[in-house]
């Protein structure tokens, strides 16, 4: 069950078991479309409980002795020995290794509990609310408990921050914390530094990547987890340039940093891609434009209003509205218009079922699917293997959609219509490898040279994108 955060905890939590061996999932050379987990061997440990069990053993042997029933008894022994299975990363795939430890014990472990902060409201029908289901996913596979708060941002909670918020819920008796914003950083890392026993996970953060710009290798007990969203976003360009009558396509931006450039790039080189090759037309006749509301939902007072910013653009001649924002506003308002009479269509974003908002001009909606890695990640810290990891995880081609193994997903829209088709040969070669949008030549906006004619971007470049591609109207930069 889920309880809700008070504003102070209540006794302090008995720490987690982190046990000395490292798990993680395998990893590969390549960044698309394999499964992309970096390892990075740092581990936290805590002392093995020791319990004597003699009296108890004394009494079973005395109660057999004296017993004249035939029945068998099973007795399991205190000195019994456990294994314990990891696996590692090589350079051609996971290979397990099997540990035998000696243990005083094999006593089940107390169920986890865990706790999730949200930046955004916990139904918001986008980011927050599939973080929250996640959470929901790991307590009934995990028999866990989740201690929840949602608004944590400057704006609805002014007087919190996340590290005050994750000792709280450690207090409470968290023995996890998730962090579900890119915004959470300077508390994902004060929370860290507090309580290093406690594993954490930022996600969308690279702390824990090796390779990346914020790297903290003193941070043993924070990983990262994001899902591949650039594909998502790619199918959902796709689906918005081969469903468009104008050739204009809006995208209503959050904020501006390198994970939302890096969003807008993707949608944009989707939607290129399928207007050219799939539609047959010039590039140049293709607008795609994005205008920034300053954070990732509506403040009033602080950011644009998105549904003033869906209207201008639907008002310009766009006749499809991609959402990058954690809410639905894209969406009604095109409903809303549609119901009017006009020949316009949406994307929402983040929520497997957002399209019910609206869905006769629904074309579709990239997902995220915290929920199988949030249960990896929560079973490690139940048997003790929990490890740092960036995890950069990519969509199950094999079953694009299934709850159980998919990172992102993509659920097609009823308005898709006659273009499901041609999308789900785009999707066969994103899966396949046939189709790489991330190779060049492609330029920046201001025309320089971004990749060179053959060249693929490494993890980096896509993961740090600087400026919006060339062909794109809008702010690479906020002002």
């Amino acid at each position: 069950m889920t309880s809700a955060l008070s504003a102070r905890g209540m006794g302090q939590a008995a720490r987690p078991r982190v046990g000395s061996v490292a798990t993680g999932r395998t990893t590969c050379g390549e960044f698309f479309p394999v499964h992309w987990v970096i390892t990075t061997g740092r581990r936290t440990s805590m002392s093995k409980r020791l319990i004597w069990l003699s009296a108890l053993l004394a009494l079973i042997l005395v109660v057999a002795a004296c017993s004249d029933s035939s029945d068998d008894t099973t007795t399991t022994a205190a000195s019994g020995e456990t294994e314990e299975t990891t696996t590692t990363a090589a350079d051609s795939g996971g290979t397990e290794e099997t540990t035998t430890t000696a243990t005083e014990t094999t006593e089940a472990a107390e169920p986890l509990t865990f706790g999730m902060i949200l930046v955004g409201p916990a139904d918001d029908r986008g980011w927050s609310q599939a973080h929250r289901e996640a959470g929901e996913y790991v307590e009934e596979k995990l028999g866990a408990t989740m201690i929840l708060l949602d608004k944590v941002n400057p704006a609805d909670r002014p007087e919190l921050t996340v590290d005050q918020v994750a000792r709280d819920m450690i207090e409470q008796g968290a023995q996890l914390v998730f962090m579900t914003s890119d915004d959470m950083k300077d508390g994902a890392f004060l929370a860290a530094e507090q309580f290093p026993d406690v594993p954490m996970i930022w996600s969308s953060g690279d702390n824990a990547w090796a390779e990346g710009q914020d790297y903290r290798p003193d941070l043993a007990n924070l990983g990262n987890v994001m899902g591949q969203m650039e594909f998502g976003k790619m199918i959902a360009g796709c689906s918005a340039a081969l469903r468009t009558e104008t050739g204009s396509i809006g995208y209503v931006g959050p904020l501006i940093n390198d994970e939302t450039r890096r969003l807008v790039n993707s949608a944009y080189l989707g939607a290129k891609y399928c207007w050219e090759n799939v539609r047959g037309n010039n590039a140049a006749d293709l607008t795609f434009a994005v205008n920034w509301i300053g954070f990732w939902f509506n403040i009033p007072g602080v950011t644009l209003d998105p549904t003033l910013v869906s209207n201008d653009f639907l008002d310009g001649g766009a006749d499809i509205l991609i959402s990058g924002i954690d809410t639905t506003e894209a969406l009604v308002v095109t409903g809303q218009r549609a119901a009017a009479g006009e020949n316009v269509w949406a994307i929402p974003y983040d929520y497997v079922g957002a399209c019910d908002g609206a869905p006769e001009i629904c074309l579709g909606t990239p997902w995220f699917n915290w929920g199988p890695a949030y249960l990896d990640i929560a079973t490690s810290v139940s048997d003790g293997s929990f490890s740092s990891t960036f995890q950069w995880l990519p969509p199950d081609w094999t079953d694009l959609n299934n709850p159980d193994t998919t990172a992102i997903g993509y659920i097609e829209g009823p308005a898709l219509s006659d273009d499901a088709t041609a999308l789900n040969e785009f999707i066969t070669g994103l899966s396949d490898g046939s189709i790489n949008l991330w190779t060049g030549p492609l330029n920046n906006q201001d025309g320089s040279a971004w990749l060179a004619d053959g060249e693929t971007a490494t993890p980096q470049q896509i993961w740090y994108t600087k400026t919006l591609l060339e062909g794109i109207d809008g702010a690479s930069e906020a002002s």
